[in-house]
């Protein structure tokens, strides 16, 4: 893989004509080609104009606070440049050959690069065309904003050269160039020892060794470079790996703050307005030693949330805000609200308004009995219509009406409607589920006024012993679906069966009695063959992993027990069954 390369020399005032020498070829170069030309992409093309000279002018453009010491950075020399692969990806050790167009995309990303890091302070920048591989000299002032020559306030420890190369790969990465291993601790040959080994076209450590041990140094040479290569891409992966944590932690953290941020403010709208400064307000003046706000017919001691009025003609008390400008100021409500308007502003307001009504909730809630459910009233007149829909037209077995209605957990209301019992699991009555009855093609499905869907169902049992704890559940969209189903089980089974097993109607999900549930060793969900229904056991799988889905072959167990009945020998053997029937 290609990679951005970037490195920085800095230069004091002494060093500055000879880094000059080099990059403007004033000098020989054992490596460079004399025949070809660099090319200059920032400063002037005068031959005469010296970086030593442009360096001070920009220098001297801004007033130095402090005398610039004699060993001070004055410039520092950037060495761009990219791995051969991207100059030549055909043939990368072909030295000096280079693509044109990705030289051209390179050069323009570097050009953009350095003006925008470091604006007009890039006095000069050459870009070699005559050494094996591309590359660019760019001299930087390091003036800070505020115009002072400070090298360490851009180069000056880990963090900052990381920071360095951060952006100098950000910059190059559209052109697909790798950035090298964040926190490398690698160390770079030194140039004068580069330059002679190609002036003299040998390596330097292998000037003693035999051909053998050169070979065999050659070998361990490449194992070594597959090694580094295969440890480069692990630790490339960790870095970006890191970075990802590091970015994710960070933006946890910010979410932390506005969370809490929101907490605290939600928590001051949920707090009164201090009472000392709504007495201040009306006028009250605070006593030192007893601590008592006075005024004319008030003493008032204040104890947040509450407040005593001590005054003779008073002798009252009360809570909060709202109460306490009542009371000063003899007014209602309405005026109250209106003056602590007038008086801390809308956002306070609401704060006195909210925990006012606050207050007022929780002693309503306390003190106020919660309303019991009453069933609805039973009609004995309508009972044979209920009798003759649930028997005849949805096909329950008769002694099965029957005994639900002997122990009144089925009966008609006066709007013909079939009522079915919602229970909790203790047995107590909570609720009830209505199915209209009345006239052809019925379909009106509700609840009863009052009831506690979370709490109650309409439920039968069958199977097991009476002590039995319950084995099994089996969940319905309704309680005809429930007692359909129960039917079915009975006829499927041929008998009992062994566990005891519960039929219980249930239409969402907010209402299944979960806690319950997850303490059974089975639950089945027995809902209707359409898209309702496989939602509807889908979700139920989600809350209860040991839950079963089943599904009828019909529309619904009813109408799967409906269609049963149309063979004689279902009818005989449904009617020596359900009356196993827990109910």
């Amino acid at each position: 893989m290609p990679y951005a390369i970037a490195r920085t020399k800095k230069l004091k005032r002494s060093n500055l004509a000879g880094s000059e020498a080099h990059t403007a070829r004033t000098r020989s170069t054992p490596n460079a080609d004399s025949e070809i030309q660099n090319i200059r992409l920032i400063g002037s093309d005068d031959p005469n104009e010296k970086l030593e000279d442009l360096v001070l002018t920009k220098i001297g453009q801004y007033e130095q606070k402090r005398k610039i010491r004699t060993d001070a950075v004055y410039c520092v020399e950037i060495l761009l440049t990219a791995s051969p692969q991207y100059y030549r990806p055909d043939d990368p050790t072909r030295a000096g050959y280079y693509h044109s167009d990705k030289l051209k995309q390179w050069v323009d990303a570097n050009v953009e690069w350095l003006r925008s890091a470091y604006s007009d302070r890039i006095v000069r920048a050459e870009l070699h065309l005559d050494e094996a591989t591309p590359h660019l000299h760019a001299y930087f002032v390091p003036l800070d904003e505020k115009g002072q020559l400070r090298c360490n306030h851009f180069f000056d420890g880990r963090q900052k050269m990381q920071a360095f190369q951060d952006s100098y790969h950000t910059a190059m990465q559209d052109l697909g160039l790798e950035r090298g291993i964040k926190g490398s601790k690698a160390q770079h040959q030194d140039i004068k020892d580069f330059y002679r080994i190609v002036e003299e076209g040998k390596d330097l450590e292998s000037v003693k060794l035999s051909p053998q041990q050169i070979q065999a140094k050659a070998a361990d040479r490449d194992r070594a470079v597959k090694r580094k290569s295969e440890m480069e891409l692990t630790a490339k992966y960790l870095v970006k790996e890191n970075e990802a944590l590091t970015a994710t932690r960070q933006q946890l953290e910010a979410e932390n703050q506005q969370l809490r941020s929101e907490l605290s403010q939600q928590a001051d709208q949920l707090r009164d307005l201090p009472l000392d400064s709504v007495a201040w307000q009306l006028g009250l003046t605070k006593t030192k030693g007893d601590n008592k706000w006075r005024g004319e017919n008030h003493i008032i001691n204040i104890d947040s949330p509450k407040w005593y009025d001590f005054h003779p003609s008073q002798d009252f008390g009360g809570g909060g805000a709202i109460d306490l400008v009542m009371h000063v100021n003899q007014c209602n409500f309405k005026e109250a609200i209106a003056w602590l308007h007038d008086r801390f502003g809308e956002s306070d307001m609401l704060r006195a308004v909210t925990h006012h009504a606050r207050n007022e909730a929780q002693e309503i809630a306390f003190a106020e009995p919660a309303p019991q459910f009453v069933p609805p009233a039973e009609d004995e007149s309508n009972w044979q219509a209920v009798h003759d829909y649930l028997t005849q037209k949805r096909g329950l077995p008769e002694n099965l009406v029957v005994g639900l209605k002997e122990r009144g957990l089925i009966y008609a209301d006066s709007n013909q409607n079939a009522v079915f019992l919602m229970r909790s699991l203790d047995g107590e009555t909570v609720g009830a589920e209505l199915r209209g009855t009345f006239g052809e093609n019925n379909t009106f499905m509700g609840y009863a006024r009052g009831t506690k869907r979370t709490d109650g169902w309409f439920y039968v049992g069958s199977g097991g012993q009476p002590d039995d704890e319950i084995h099994t559940c089996v969940l319905c969209k309704s309680p005809i679906d429930a007692l359909s189903k129960a039917v079915l089980s009975l006829e499927e089974n041929k008998g009992m069966p062994q566990e005891k097993t519960m039929y219980l109607a249930v239409d969402s999900p907010h209402s299944l009695p979960l806690e319950f549930l997850k303490r059974l060793p089975k639950v089945i969900a027995a809902f209707g063959n359409d898209d309702a229904g496989n939602s509807m056991a889908r979700t139920i799988k989600e809350l209860l992993p040991q839950c079963a889905i089943t599904l009828p072959q019909a529309k619904d167990w009813n109408e799967q027990l409906r269609y049963n009945q149309t063979f004689p020998e279902k009818q005989r053997q449904s009617k020596s069954l359900h009356r196993g029937l827990e109910l």
